[in-house]
């Protein structure tokens, strides 16, 4: 019975030893700086109101996406997306609008409006 402990212990012992070996070196892969895979930060914001009525913003946005997806807009903040949906242009399919806004594609398919109530349209290009 006795060795049946000490065997449980040790092998506790051990698994605790590899879990903290682990997150060691999950942390140290994530260094200051490093994006999360899956996830987007604003590294440039810029804000043009110099005309009446008229806001012009441009935003730098960097992104650690996973196989498959590509820097995008979701909900009117940088997110990943399905790369099929940009290389389409069919860009109201991720989904880039604020709520309450309805998404519409330019004729060109060059970038999208976000329209909302009240007549306040914003538009994006790509």
């Amino acid at each position: 019975m006795q060795s049946g402990t000490r065997a449980l212990c040790a092998g506790g012992g051990a698994s605790l030893c590899c879990l903290l070996l682990l997150w060691l070196i999950y942390t140290h892969l994530l260094k200051e700086g490093q994006l999360a895979v899956g996830t987007c930060e604003i590294v440039m914001l810029n804000r043009d109101s110099s005309q009446p009525k008229r806001t012009i913003a441009r935003q730098t946005a960097r992104c650690a996406c996973r196989r498959g997806q590509i820097a995008g807009t979701t909900r009117a903040r940088p997110a990943c997306v399905d790369a099929r949906i940009v290389k389409s242009r069919q860009w109201c399919e991720m989904t880039p609008c604020s709520e309450g806004e309805i998404c519409g594609l330019l004729f060109n398919h060059s970038g999208w409006t976000c329209t909302k109530g009240g007549g306040r349209i914003k538009t994006v290009t790509s």
